[in-house]
């Protein structure tokens, strides 16, 4: 097994562009033998079994950097699974579902989670590291004596049905035609189509057009079309995205009650609290993105997710991380309570049909204000209020502090470049906001070539490099990884204290809020029709408003610190109900 190889991005890599530098200054070349050259896809590549950390030299000397010399794990006994190429990715191991279980995977973007449950669901035939697809025999022979080997047979023998809910839902939505109930109808093959419909809080929208409903709708009218097919296999590829706390938290029960003893039930989430309350067990995934990912062996909900944290990977010897997270609480420095930036008194806002209004309330000089509620509470028109770009109907806002403001929704049809944009980030805060947020790869890419995750991180950077004292972030955490997430949780901690800059942060993953803030902004009401915010209040008076109302109760992990959501009517969820400790601090 090879402990390095060369990963070519044949997207960067332009031959035509450039002076072929990558082959020039090849050391292999040099001394008479083939290193880099430009094969068949009009692209450099080389051999595997020639590359050698010499090659660090063509990948340093590429003006596109699309040549990176990848050093992979020495532990790795055996050939990938699954390979898209000379010099792409590859996949090492595959998730084992697991009957009557629901099994979770964890892992940044990037790492291979899609291609892993591709494989599983059977869209996408495995070629062992080959430049074909590997035969039913190969495959077998590959995992002989395991579980997947049997899994594998039962696949080819029409025992299990695998029925896959894709990541990118709003691809659905653009090809589809028809009311959600005809699109729903198509695919009913249990006749449940009202029952689940009812469990999944859609049965209001079955007569709209598809392609009128919201980002959240269509997510759960995505769940509905792949429960409703007849299959005794379900994956479901991020299944929280667009959907509010409480509907992530009723979506993980409904999951959860799919997995019987005749059926398996795999899922890929990046919101740790949901990964942890909707699985029995996990497999952590690492590796270096877009080049190689590796699946561990199968753990236990709680043990998987502390082994991500910890970034140590004890049975397999394997650091992934040199440095370990933890979920540490400090307390609010009364400090932070003696000056007033921004108050409110009585505001309200009313326009089609809708009403939000904010009694009375004061944010303070250097803390962190978490905001929380369901979709279509008012939380966005709120922070519109305070940014200044919509004005209330009634009451005052206070004008003294200057506002710098990320909305919810971030344009990226522009052509400027990264770095133009983010001129003065890079000027004044790279070692603040650059570095954290691994920007400076995307310098030379124009913003309309972004993904989503890198359009965000590039919109957090911009908003806290404009001269404010009160940064308004609405939902900075949507198309981050689990990691990325952390990293931007804890560089606003840095860039609060160090600026003794006040930060209010709208979101929907709890864990980034608990994390976050030193006090919370809840907003109750009904979806749609009225919203009213209460607060900001101490971090424990929130919660527990907040999750009284969803029906939750929160532990905390002895080992990480991190929140936990109590499996619903456990011993410890009916003990702190009783004594309305919804939430532990």
């Amino acid at each position: 097994m090879r402990t390095v190889t060369a990963i070519v991005d044949r997207d960067r890599c332009q031959p035509k562009k450039c002076s072929l530098e990558c082959i020039k200054y090849d050391p292999l070349n040099r001394s008479g033998g083939e290193g880099f050259h430009i094969g068949s896809s009009g692209k450099s590549e080389i051999a595997e079994e020639v590359v050698t950390e010499m090659h660090k030299v063509s990948a340093k000397m590429c003006p596109f950097s699309a040549i990176r010399i990848v050093k992979l794990p020495t532990e790795l006994k055996h050939d990938p699974i699954h390979s898209y190429g000379l010099n792409q990715f590859r996949l090492f191991n595959i998730p084992q579902p697991t009957l009557g279980k629901v099994v979770g995977i964890i892992g940044v973007n990037g790492i291979g989670k899609s291609t892993a449950i591709k494989i599983l669901a059977s869209q996408l035939k495995p070629n062992l590291g080959k430049d074909h697809e590997a035969s039913f025999h190969d495959i077998m022979q590959f995992f002989r004596g395991s579980e997947t080997q049997l899994f594998f047979e039962h696949v080819q023998q029409g025992k299990i049905k695998a029925i896959y809910k894709p990541q990118q839902v709003d691809i659905i939505q653009k090809k589809a035609a028809g009311s959600v109930r005809d699109l729903l109808h198509k695919v009913d093959e249990k006749q449940q189509l009202d029952k689940i419909a009812a469990q999944l809080e859609i049965t209001s929208i079955l007569d709209r057009d598809i392609a009128a409903i919201s980002g959240g709708e269509m997510q759960r009218v995505a769940i509905a079309a792949t429960v409703l097919k007849d299959a005794n296999f379900y994956i479901f590829d991020e299944p929280t995205s667009y959907l509010d706390i409480k509907q992530r938290l009723r979506l993980s029960s409904f999951i959860r009650n799919l997995a019987t003893e005749n059926t398996r039930i795999m899922v890929v989430e990046h919101d740790l609290i949901v990964l942890d309350y909707i699985t029995d067990f996990v497999h952590v995934m690492f590796g270096e993105q877009a080049a190689f990912g590796v699946v561990s062996g199968i753990k236990s909900a709680k043990e998987g997710i502390n082994v991500f944290l910890s970034g140590f990977l004890r049975e397999e010897n394997i650091r992934f991380r040199d440095h370990e997270i933890k979920f540490e609480r400090l307390p609010v420095s009364e400090a932070k309570r003696k000056m007033v930036l921004c108050e409110w008194n009585d505001i309200k806002k009313t326009f089609d049909g809708f009403a939000v209004a904010a009694p009375r309330g004061e944010i303070y000089k250097g803390e962190i204000i978490g905001v929380l509620g369901e979709n279509g509470i008012g939380k966005t028109t709120f922070v519109k209020m305070l940014a200044g770009v919509i004005k209330p109907d009634e009451g005052t806002i206070s004008e003294n502090a200057k506002v710098s403001y990320k909305p919810q929704y971030i344009e990226g049809e522009s052509d400027e470049l990264v770095m133009n944009i983010l001129r003065d980030a890079i000027k004044n805060d790279t070692h603040l906001l650059i570095e954290p947020l691994a920007i400076a790869p995307l310098f030379m890419r124009k913003l309309n070539e972004l993904s989503g995750g890198e359009l965000q991180r590039v919109a957090i950077a911009l908003a806290l490099s404009r001269p404010a004292e009160l940064f308004l972030l609405d939902e900075p955490s949507a198309y981050l990884d689990v990691e990325q997430r952390l990293i931007v949780s804890k560089l606003l901690k840095r860039f609060a204290e160090e600026k003794n800059a006040t930060i209010l942060v709208v979101d929907h993953d709890l864990l980034f809020l608990d994390y976050l803030s030193d006090r919370l902004l809840v907003f109750k009401g009904i979806p749609s029709r009225a919203g009213e915010a209460h607060g900001p209040v101490k971090m424990e008076e929130g919660m527990n408003l907040f999750l009284r109302d969803v029906g939750i109760t929160f532990r905390r992990d002895k080992d990480s610190g991190r929140p936990r959501a109590n499996k619903l009517d456990s011993f410890l969820d009916r003990e702190q109900k009783r004594d309305g400790r919804y939430y532990y601090t």
